[in-house]
């Protein structure tokens, strides 16, 4: 019998390193749009408006987000045709 160091429904309750520094991100970002509330002018190309501050941040961080998990995604996709192609190979 195999000595388990702990149960493994221990293993699935523990935070990841990444999933600790992301709630510690969300918490500096939300602070951040709190502290920062006031309008601002954008102004982009040949539009031009008057958005708070902190909406400003939170759009700019969704993107951010979604280009970041799309890098992530084309990556993992291109692993996966490599490792196929080497399969056949």
């Amino acid at each position: 019998m195999s000595e388990q160091t702990s149960p493994p429904s221990a293993d699935r309750n523990r935070l990841s390193g990444g999933a600790i520094a992301s709630l510690g991100g969300v918490a500096v970002l939300l602070i951040f749009m709190i502290q920062n509330r006031d309008d601002v002018r954008l102004d982009f190309l040949a539009w031009g408006f008057t958005w708070p501050l902190w909406l400003v941040t939170l759009v700019s961080a969704l993107v951010g987000a979604l280009v970041w998990f799309g890098l992530g995604v084309v990556r993992r996709h291109n692993r996966r045709k490599e490792r196929r192609e080497a399969r056949h190979d």
